[in-house]
């Protein structure tokens, strides 16, 4: 089974960024740049406003040796 080229893998709720990183590592991938993304929510009057930020990491496969 083939791999995806990209992979975008965000932190989860409760977990650490170390977690994370774990994580992705067991996959077979390997992070090559990491984000905060906004997160919004829309007031009564439709407004967006923040909610909080979300760490998001850009992956690729592993290299084969």
């Amino acid at each position: 089974m083939s791999k995806k080229k990209k992979l975008r893998i965000a932190v989860e709720e409760q977990e650490t960024i170390s977690e994370c990183l774990d994580r992705i590592e067991a996959m077979g991938y390997r992070p090559t740049a990491r984000r905060e993304e906004p997160l919004f929510g829309l007031d009564a009057n439709g407004e967006p406003y923040p909610v909080k930020q979300q760490i998001v990491f850009d992956c690729v496969p592993k290299a084969t040796e």
